[in-house]
């Protein structure tokens, strides 16, 4: 939202399921090409308990596999305390008392178990009174590692699958500017928080569509620059086709080939398009005429953007083809000095954009529909700004004031539940990545 002002002041695995062929061997009931799915009324979150694991870091991945099932959403965890689900287990074999734990309310039973390369899950349906689901999921050796614990989010994912038919988001993590003005990167889950960069002003990042790099604006003796920072390699460069001055918001195409951004001065800002690898001048595919336009975000299908504009007297959402053409309003104008809606967002699936909105002095998260352009308000408490949707489409990362100082929060869109993402003061302008692979 005050990015621009900002800057101006400051220059002034996946998981590895077992083979079809592996999981009958190991479970004959699952005929070839069916997917078994588990028994429970629709509309409802059915209850999963995550049994005891045995082994060193086996108590970690219960926790985990348990916060994110319940970070997740759509399925309630039943928890029970460890000596009184370690009664409830059976001592060989498979032959649970399964009304006993239909009476707890459990719908289904995930029952993690050390392999040679890593950890089983078994999953049981309790109203089949079965075996329904097994999966393996490589693990390293260290355990409680950043790696180490992504392998085990990439498990729950494939467990979210197993019970919902579509995975999980928790395979996944988020870049944000600190209080220190740098970015870092921090877990779904709020764990393992780091720095990546060290210059002189950082802000604005987003993933590249396969998440191994970002690109960011930063500060140089040029002005505010659009640099990429690798993840494979750890170093980061400034690209050369931007203009001397001021250049933010910086997004992604969904093919990886195009980087957005907007570039001006205080006199107005534009957007424009460059190819990362090509060392040719960006292309302008707006015209502001001295209004700000800023923060692209692609369309899905890469072809349209979603962004910023001040262009009728105050700053709307608006769309256009990636060229730049057929620009169009898609937030409702409403006149008043209080009218501001920007930083938009366009979800994974395409069907919502998350913006925010300055309502009554404070700005708070909407969505808009893209099929009938009905619109949400999710927040009421603070300034809550800057969305970004999750790769579930379901979820979304903001800053916000609600708690005090300005931390990350994350919403689910359905339910409308909240959780705080970071403890440190000064968290904002966050970028949810893409599912990250092994």
């Amino acid at each position: 939202m005050q990015l621009k002002q900002i800057l101006i002041a400051a220059v002034a695995s996946s998981a590895l399921a077992l083979t079809p062929a592996a999981a009958r061997a190991q479970n004959p009931t699952v005929p070839e090409g069916v997917r078994l799915g588990l028994n429970y009324t629709l509309g409802t979150k059915p209850g999963v308990l995550v049994l005891p694991m045995d082994s060193t870091g086996g108590d970690s991945v219960r926790a985990i596999l348990q916060r994110d099932i319940d970070y997740d959403d759509r399925a309630t965890v039943i928890t029970l305390d460890d000596q009184s689900a370690r009664a409830m287990m059976p001592k060989t074999g498979d032959d649970f008392n399964y009304p006993i734990f239909a009476k707890l309310g459990v719908v289904a039973i995930l029952r993690p178990q050390r392999s040679l390369t890593g950890i089983t899950i078994t999953m049981y349906d309790v109203a089949a009174k079965k075996r329904i689901q097994i999966g393996g999921f490589p693990l390293t050796d260290q355990v409680n590692s950043p790696a180490w614990r992504m392998a085990v989010h990439r498990a729950s994912d494939e467990v979210e699958r197993w019970i919902f038919g579509t995975p999980g988001a928790a395979a996944t993590r988020i870049l944000f500017s600190g209080g220190d003005k740098q970015i870092w990167v921090i877990d779904s889950d709020g764990e393992n928080a780091r720095k990546l960069t060290s210059v002189t002003l950082a802000m604005s990042a987003a993933w590249s569509p396969d998440a191994t790099k970002f690109v960011f604006c930063g500060f140089t003796p040029s002005g505010s620059q659009i640099a990429v920072y690798s993840f494979i390699t750890g170093d980061l460069h400034w690209l050369s086709g931007t203009a001397r001055g001021l250049n933010i918001t910086p997004a992604y195409s969904p093919d990886g080939r195009t980087i957005a951004y907007a570039s001006g001065s205080e006199g107005g800002t534009d957007i424009m398009v460059m190819q990362e690898g090509d060392a040719s001048p960006s292309r302008r595919i707006t015209v502001g005429r001295g209004s700000d336009n800023t923060s692209p975000s692609f369309s899905p299908d890469g072809r349209q953007i979603a962004f910023m504009s001040g262009r009728a007297g105050h700053p709307e959402v608006y769309t256009m083809d990636a060229d730049g053409t057929n620009p169009s309003l898609l937030t409702e104008f409403t006149y008043g000095e209080q009218a501001y809606r920007a930083s938009p967002d366009w979800a994974p699936d395409g069907r919502r954009i998350a913006y925010e909105s300055r309502i009554d002095g404070n700005f708070q998260i909407m969505t808009i529909d893209m099929r009938d352009r009905s619109t949400k308000q999710y927040t009421s408490d603070g300034q809550n700004e800057d969305p970004s949707w999750a790769p579930d489409s379901r979820h979304m990362v903001f800053s916000s004031t609600r708690t005090g100082p300005r931390q990350l929060w994350v919403l689910d869109a359905e339910s409308g539940r909240m959780r705080q993402l970071t403890h440190a003061a000064g968290a904002r302008l966050a970028a949810w990545s893409p599912i990250l692979k092994p």
